[in-house]
């Protein structure tokens, strides 16, 4: 099956695209005749978009997970396979939440090894009959993909469990990462094969999949895209141990919506963006984005619900009633502890055993009347890890049972053996407490399908087994998801078996009434929450995030998982050397303003001083007695002074303008009415008291500003101090003439009234009331300061600080959202454009010679 998305696949993959008009077409979704997409090279970054205004009421939302929510199983006659909905499946729940007309796709493997020779019959079935699209796994790779590095690494990792040995947690292994990328392309290639991109939204499920968004970035640039981590995130010095942690964080940034469960999961990823990539998020109006290369990452915090009606319906069945009525009389007199958990190495049933001893130890009265019922779902992973835990479990539950049991009664009641829903809901309807002990836990709904089921069905006849006893207890571990949001729980610390006896006891030993006001909370929660509401919210918040796809202007750049998607105003390009050149030739009076580090300094550089290569420019620049050339940087004078001391008619504008001077014949002048710095006896105590408390922070004292940075301290600490610092010295300088900005890395104090911005206003007004109005303005900076600039730069004809006719250039270094109309990538090519006006200026004379001219 090959996409009709675009004319021809073979043409994009080799940069031909092909002209999208204005109209709007319906493209067919699917072709039915074999095709192959393999030609597609994935080291290419050619942009897949379309010019074309798509409306959010998209009608199709394409699934994507490791697994189809589809039942296999082999026919009788082993000719073919059986296939039907799982009903049990998440994902097949999401579409509750979609408007009734938004179609839904699913792309995603099969839980069984499908023949090659069928495959492509399955494939033509499943869409045709479920609207799946199956991605084959071939078994090598499989192996290696999941069980190796999704389970071994991945999944262990994320649970907070560091391989430190080979036999505990499994070493990273390249072949494994290596197997992984390679599945997730091949799941996207099969969602290529059915995805139209200006009509269609992705959302892409679980850890498994977690690099799939850079592969299809790589095609399409204005995707809509969002993935749901079902797993927690760890802390960053958890994840940071990942050999590949940067190309996962990277790769998920490609997506515009990233979902976690709770807020420490998105806490933990923020903090890994801050520490290893440099991002810091905002938040804005309750939403929380991070700004990247122009396209704002949205992050979404939402814990996933159940589905409502699934559990109702099953309640309602004869054989939940029956089976209701076999367990009450198994458990006359008894009270019912229930948990119910799947086998592995996380989900702390072992300590759940040991909390049940204890409490029959300490609390006598319970022995021969509570019951702990275990129910263990099969394991879905394995290694020496699940084989000790579950023999450790298997040797607690014959202990314990040996000690408190008697005829007729056992404490320990141990199901291992997969349980229908159904039965599940019988067990639920008659245990008084619900104990979940998980160690680490993505969400666990256990909880929450318990609160429904103690509920019943409204509108049950009184004394049903329908209407449901209306109350509940929980003993939860602070460490899954559901817990936040489970506020009339007893939330404990599994690790601490005494605490968690002391809270069964009172779990089962609570007021009726109690027990009725805390069932009722929960239920008003998980029943207005359910996955409908989930899915519904997801949705929106990416619709949401989205809506700047089309206004933009967008294109990929990077290698590798390097790649990342740069978006930009329409009317921001790349300055042209050439048309910068004739625009220069053509004007009479020009200002030229250039930043120093970052700019024609690249930032990183060891060596501080400009070359001769820059000396010899600015040199015949400012030879030119058309030119009036300023440097404009936030360094002091005497530095700069000394930087550029050959060139004599250099204007020089430092510590962001506070001191300006046209010529080195010239005295500096100030450009803030305040010349008095009592301030700095202030604040100068308060920056050296954060110091002292923040490793890798200095000052650096100016003669107009102070400046406290953190680049080197540790971020999560120095940005959670400079914010506290930012609000003590606003509060100590309330009074006094000057104004406290935070930077990148930096708190800055410094005179009201002072920024580049003002500087620039400065020159245009001097040279116009000199008779010299500049005719051709040239500015480039790389920060945030030099945003000051921009912005004069680009109100100034409408001031009439310029003329009309004026030709302006304001250009920012590097590929990043700007107030500046143009671009250059580097410090190297603003060196080749300032070189060629060099070469095209009139009368460039030397350092030697030069004379000097007023304004």
């Amino acid at each position: 099956m090959m996409s009709r998305s675009y004319t021809n696949l073979l043409d994009l993959a080799s940069g031909n695209f092909p002209v999208m008009g204005r109209e709007r077409r319906r493209m067919s979704r699917v072709m039915t005749v074999p095709g192959s997409i393999a030609e597609l090279d994935d080291d290419q970054t050619h942009s897949v978009s379309s010019d074309n205004l798509s409306a959010l009421g998209s009608d199709r939302m394409i699934i994507v997970a490791n697994q189809l929510p589809l039942k296999v199983k082999r026919r009788p006659d082993n000719k073919g396979w059986s296939f039907s909905w799982d009903e049990d499946s998440l994902l097949l729940r999401l579409k509750d939440g979609f408007p009734e007309e938004m179609e839904v796709q699913y792309v995603g493997s099969l839980s069984v090894d499908v023949d090659p020779i069928e495959q492509d019959d399955v494939a033509q079935l499943l869409l045709e009959k479920f609207r799946c699209v199956p991605t084959f796994l071939p078994p090598n790779l499989l192996e290696k993909f999941y069980d190796s590095f999704c389970k071994k690494q991945l999944w262990t990792l994320f649970h907070y469990m560091l391989p430190f040995s080979a036999d505990h947690g499994g070493r990273f292994d390249r072949s494994a990462w290596e197997a992984y990328v390679s599945a997730n392309k091949l799941f996207s290639q099969k969602v290529i094969e059915v995805l139209n991109p200006d009509d269609d939204f992705v959302w892409i499920h679980d850890y498994h999949l977690m690099v799939l968004p850079t592969f299809l970035r790589r095609r399409f640039n204005r995707l809509r895209m969002g993935f749901f981590l079902h797993s927690p995130f760890p802390s960053s010095e958890i994840y940071r141990t990942l050999p590949v942690r940067e190309e996962i964080l990277k790769a998920l940034l490609n997506s515009d919506l990233i979902g976690f469960h709770t807020f420490d999961y998105a806490r933990h990823f923020l903090s890994c963006c801050s520490r290893m990539l440099g991002l810091e998020y905002v938040s804005k109006r309750g939403y929380i984005g991070l700004d990247y290369f122009g396209r704002t990452v949205g992050i979404k915090i939402m814990p996933v619900g159940i589905h409502m009606g699934q559990i109702e319906s099953v309640m309602k069945l004869a054989d939940k009633e029956w089976r209701v009525g076999e367990l009450k009389q198994q458990f006359e007199g008894k009270t019912v502890l229930l948990g119910v958990d799947d086998m592995d190495i996380f989900k702390g049933i072992n300590l759940k055993l040991l909390a049940m001893e204890k409490m029959l130890k300490h609390h006598p009265t319970w022995q021969g009347r509570a019951v702990l019922v275990q129910i263990a779902n099969p394991a879905r992973g394995k290694g020496i890890d699940l084989e000790e835990i579950q023999a450790e479990i298997q040797e607690s539950c014959k202990r314990i049972n040996q000690k408190y049991g008697k005829p007729g009664y056992q404490p320990i009641v141990f199901i291992d053996k997969p349980l229908s829903l159904c039965e599940r809901i019988a067990y639920y309807s008659i245990a008084e407490c619900v104990v979940v002990t998980a160690v680490r836990d993505g969400m666990n709904l256990t909880p929450y399908e318990y609160i429904v089921c103690r509920q019943g069905i409204t509108g049950a006849e009184t004394g049903s087994d329908l209407m449901g006893p209306k109350k509940s207890m929980i003993v939860v571990s602070e460490f899954i998801g559901c817990s936040p949001s489970l506020s009339g729980a007893i939330r404990v610390n599994p690790w601490n078996v005494e605490a968690t006896a002391e809270a069964m006891n009172e779990a089962i030993s609570m007021a009726e009434t109690e027990k009725q006001l805390r069932h009722e909370k929960h239920y008003r929660y998980v029943s207005t929450h359910d996955v409908a509401y989930w899915s519904r919210s997801f949705l929106q918040d990416m619709e949401r995030t989205c809506v700047d796809h089309f206004r933009k202007r967008c294109w990929g750049i990077g290698l590798g998982f390097g790649f990342r998607v740069v978006a930009l105003d329409p009317n921001f390009r790349k300055l042209s050397i050439d048309d910068i050149v004739s625009a220069y030739i053509k004007a009479k009076k020009r200002a030229i303003l250039l930043d120093y580090d970052g700019t024609v300094m690249p930032q990183n550089s060891i060596i501080k001083t400009p070359s001769a290569e820059v000396i010899s420019i600015m040199n015949k620049l400012c030879g030119d007695p058309n030119n009036k050339v300023f440097i404009v940087s936030g360094r002091g004078r005497d530095s700069l002074s000394k930087c550029f001391s050959p060139c004599k008619k250099l204007g020089i504008a430092a510590e962001h303008g506070y001191f300006l001077r046209w010529s080195q014949s010239e005295e500096w002048e100030t450009c803030s009415q305040s010349s008095e710095f009592g301030w700095m006896h202030i604040a100068k105590p308060v920056m050296k008291l954060y110091t002292e408390s923040t490793d890798g922070s200095s000052i650096e004292t100016k003669e107009s500003a102070l400046v406290w940075q953190y680049r080197d301290a540790d971020p999560g600490f120095g940005y959670s101090q400079a914010k506290e610092m930012l609000d003590h010295l606003e509060s100590v300088l309330a009074n006094e003439p000057v104004a406290v900005k935070s930077g990148q890395f930096i708190v800055e104090v410094k005179p009201q009234g002072v920024s580049k911005g003002l500087v620039a206003e400065k020159i245009f007004t001097s040279m116009a009331e000199s008779g010299n109005q500049a005719d051709f303005v040239l500015c480039i900076g790389d920060d945030r300061s030099d945003e000051d600039m921009f912005e004069v730069i680009g109100n100034a004809i409408s001031r009439n600080i310029l003329s009309a006719n004026t030709m302006v250039f304001a250009c920012t270094v590097g590929q990043k959202p700007s107030k500046a109309k143009y671009y250059l990538d580097d410090t190297n090519e603003v060196i080749i454009m300032l070189e060629s006006l060099a070469e095209a200026t009139d009368s460039p004379v030397s350092s030697d010679d030069e004379t000097d001219t007023a304004p």
